[in-house]
């Protein structure tokens, strides 16, 4: 389909083919003469065909740059056949002094990386006039055949990825946030990008197997990748650290970050305000990547222009008043996802139990249903949920087969339900969001009251309120009355006392081993 390998990219194709000289590949050749004696040393002995199979590097230039090698002293061929691929080198003892010189210094051996500038050239010409995109049917068809109802969550991705503008999706959790925007770059069309960048004699890795899926067909130059459209997620162990890019010892590469590895496709922020870093401070560091499509690495101190054309993703079960106006204009569509409909429940749990390869007898389906029929309509009256479906299905699999039966039967989904812990919390009529929170109440004694409320504005508080000679005061439970009465002394108020008054989740523990007992 020419929306996967039209007529542009198959120019760009051409545009990439294998370079034959060391002009063409635009690197220094004393950047190429290490890399290859720090493959031959690594190895001791090694033929010139597994040289090329890691290095990319034409014959051509092997040729001529090992043939420099041995005469300096460095290598010496040990053998082989009559053609050069079939020739072994071996490193000298000079060769060896000199290699470990250049590890110390540069330790990455792998691909030969593209030139800099060819990589900017390259990316600005897929990049430029990449949107807006005519998705075509057959594309939707397949981005969505695994997503039930939601028709206004599909149109809404599509408008985001024809037109390359943000998108902020939130909802109760089991809403299948995640899932639906993890098909949008199913939606946008492939592109090439190298595998690694060599800037001022350092290496600087794009390609990443765990977001880039390579297409069927490549480039003729190895050391470029075609690749689909990258969705890269990330979630509550985002830092604004694991934002930058940041250089591997080690590995002897600059690892670049989400915001660089998303570029052509979909970087989801998801579980937005999870984050142990304040969640307001990561969305800053997202706005000159969003509106320039552009970030700056730095590279021994120099900064080095990247692209980052990411459509930026963000989903929450938190309130839509976590974004503010500034970074709600860099997602301006946005998907509310309500408590799904009991039929596409229900359809979700049949297609989890078919792709598991599941038999059911008669009459699990419509038990399942009842789970969270209403009451009126003779059910338990839980909320439906597309995460239920999936994980019930799975622990009905397990269930099935440690009692060694042939097919899920309603005693074994019964089962399955009363293992899955948020239909118990539910049926136990206990919130899930109250045990979720971790919060400790203090009241806080000064009589400084009026000054240590302003004070205390500034510490994250999730609730404050004041007494006639106190503070009261809800904070995250990671929270001491230490730590309080330290804050409150440095900004000159004195603390007569500060006692916790109440733990949720403490208290939530004991209603469940009174509901259990």
């Amino acid at each position: 389909m020419d929306y996967y390998h039209g007529h542009k990219m198959e120019k760009l194709f051409k545009r990439l083919e294998q370079p034959k000289t060391l002009e063409e590949l635009k690197l220094s050749e004393s950047f190429i003469k290490d890399l290859i004696l720090k493959i031959i040393s690594s190895f001791g002995t090694i033929k010139t065909s597994a040289i090329n199979d890691i290095t990319g590097i034409h014959w051509d230039i092997l040729e001529k740059l090992l043939n420099d090698l041995e005469k300096g002293g460095l290598c010496a061929a040990t053998g082989g056949g009559f053609l050069f691929s079939s020739i072994q080198f071996t490193i000298t003892q000079k060769g060896r002094e000199k290699a470990r010189s250049i590890t110390e210094d540069n330790p990455y051996i792998g691909i030969a990386p593209v030139a800099y500038e060819d990589y900017y050239k390259v990316m600005e010409l897929q990049m430029k006039d990449r949107y807006p995109i005519k998705i075509p049917s057959e594309v939707k068809e397949y981005a969505f055949k695994d997503i039930v109802g939601v028709n206004y969550a599909k149109e809404c991705m599509m408008e985001s990825c024809t037109i390359g503008k943000g998108i902020f999706v939130y909802g109760s959790p089991g809403t299948g946030k995640t899932f639906i925007v993890s098909k949008m770059p199913e939606l946008l069309p492939p592109l090439v990008i190298p595998k690694f960048i060599e800037f001022s004699g350092r290496v600087i890795q794009l390609y990443d197997q765990d977001f880039h899926k390579k297409c069927e067909e490549q480039p003729q130059d190895p050391r470029w990748v075609k690749i689909f459209a990258p969705f890269v997620i990330t979630g509550a162990e985002l830092s604004l650290n694991k934002l930058e890019t940041n250089y591997n010892m080690n590995k002897g590469v600059y690892e670049t970050s989400p915001i660089i590895k998303a570029n052509g496709g979909i970087l989801l922020i998801d579980d937005l305000g999870r984050q142990r870093d304040d969640h307001e401070m990561i969305l800053n560091r997202l706005i000159v990547p969003m509106e320039n499509k552009m970030d700056n690495i730095y590279v021994r101190g120099i900064p080095v222009i990247v692209h980052s054309h990411f459509i930026p993703a963000f989903s929450t079960n938190l309130d839509i008043s976590i974004m503010d106006e500034a970074h709600l204009r860099r997602a301006p569509l946005h998907i509310f996802l309500m408590n799904p409909n009991l039929d596409d429940v229900v359809e979700v749990f049949r297609r989890n139990m078919e792709i598991l390869g599941e038999d059911y007898d008669e009459g699990v389906l419509e038990r399942f249903r009842m789970v969270y029929e209403s009451k009126k309509s003779g059910g338990e009256g839980l909320n439906p949920s597309f995460a239920h479906a999936r994980d019930v299905a799975q622990i009905a699999q397990s269930v099935r087969i440690i009692r060694d039966e042939n097919s899920v039967n309603i005693p074994i989904l019964e089962e399955a339900l009363n293992k899955h812990v948020l239909v118990v919390l539910q049926r136990l009529n206990i919130d899930i969001a109250q045990i979720a929170s971790k919060i400790r109440t203090f009241r806080v004694k000064t009589v400084a009251v009026d000054q240590a409320y302003q004070v205390l504005k500034d510490y994250s508080p999730i609730k404050i309120s004041t007494e006639s000679n106190a503070v009261i005061i809800d904070l995250d439970e990671s929270k001491t009355p230490a730590e309080i009465a330290g804050y409150l002394e440095k900004n000159g108020i004195k603390v007569d006392n500060i006692e916790v008054i109440a733990e949720s989740e403490k208290e939530l523990r004991r209603t469940l081993l009174e509901h259990y007992e």
